[in-house]
């Protein structure tokens, strides 16, 4: 079984990196697909305490106040033509490629730029969305694809939004599977099913976090959940994140494992270093 998890990470400051990082390091899933890293020290926390132990770990170079992805990976990786084809805000979107018995399997993240009521803010997406979307024609393949997050919503939303969305953004959504013949794995598995991954109120929430993936992949899904436990404040500590977490297996099998250590117990050994010194 082949595992994976994307979570919208929040841009965490330091303190809040470091409270995500133990959570994330016990998944059992084989690639994390962190979305909305920031270039502050949180984001690099992370990425510096996964790679210490051992995974892999893509994160583009992000400019102060830009949002991004960052791949993190149990698995051996190779950089996937994706990231480069993206001419525009390049750190919103990251992708590898990893072996399997059945071939190279493509694993992507994207974080769709959010928007307000400004013209600025939509001719942002919008740029941004056709940008992404001429990417993912001119590095289309034969080999599947697995895409985490997006940052939308589908046009048959409940509760609809309907006032907050305009139409190309719905269109984006649709067009993940009319032009790009991606499949969305939780409406694949779930089709009836209400549920949301962020919400300003309760009761009034978004299912903002998905997984898409190439119908051979949806053919072999076992299992795509979403975890709520992140969003959720507990007498240890509060909520991870804004976001809930979305898990995706598949009946694939690996054929490059890494042996990574453990990030946490590397991130300990790092901070009482610091405090001694």
């Amino acid at each position: 079984m082949l595992s994976l998890l994307t979570l919208n990470l929040g841009a965490p400051a330091l303190a809040r990196a470091r409270l995500q990082l133990p959570w994330l390091a016990a998944r059992e899933e084989d690639v994390l697909v962190l979305t909305e890293p920031s270039a502050g020290e949180g984001s690099a926390y992370l990425a510096e305490r996964f790679s210490s132990a051992g995974y892999t770990v893509t994160f583009p170079e992000h400019a102060p106040g830009e949002r991004g992805v960052m791949l993190v990976s149990k698995l051996a990786t190779t950089i996937d033509a994706l990231g480069a084809a993206l001419d525009y805000l390049p750190t919103r979107a990251a992708a590898v490629v990893v072996e399997t018995t059945n071939g190279p399997l493509r694993i992507a993240g994207a974080y769709v730029p959010s928007r307000d009521a400004t013209a600025v803010k939509t001719e942002q997406k919008q740029r941004w969305i056709a940008a992404f979307d001429d990417a993912l024609t001119r590095t289309a393949s034969e080999a599947p694809l697995l895409l985490g997050d997006l940052n939308v919503i589908e046009p048959g939303h409940e509760p609809a939004h309907r006032s907050q969305f305009a139409p190309f953004e719905y269109d984006f959504y649709a067009g993940l599977t009319a032009r790009h013949g991606l499949v969305d794995l939780f409406r694949h598995k779930h089709p009836d099913r209400v549920e949301h991954s962020w919400a300003r109120q309760t009761h009034y929430g978004y299912r903002y976090d998905h997984a898409y993936g190439s119908p051979t992949l949806a053919q072999r899904l076992l299992k795509c959940v979403y975890d709520h436990s992140t969003r959720q404040e507990i007498v240890e500590r509060p909520a991870l994140t804004d976001h809930s977490g979305l898990s995706v297996h598949l009946e694939l099998t690996a054929t490059a494992p890494l042996l990574p250590s453990d990030p946490v117990t590397a991130a300990g050994q790092a901070d009482a270093e610091m405090t001694l010194f």
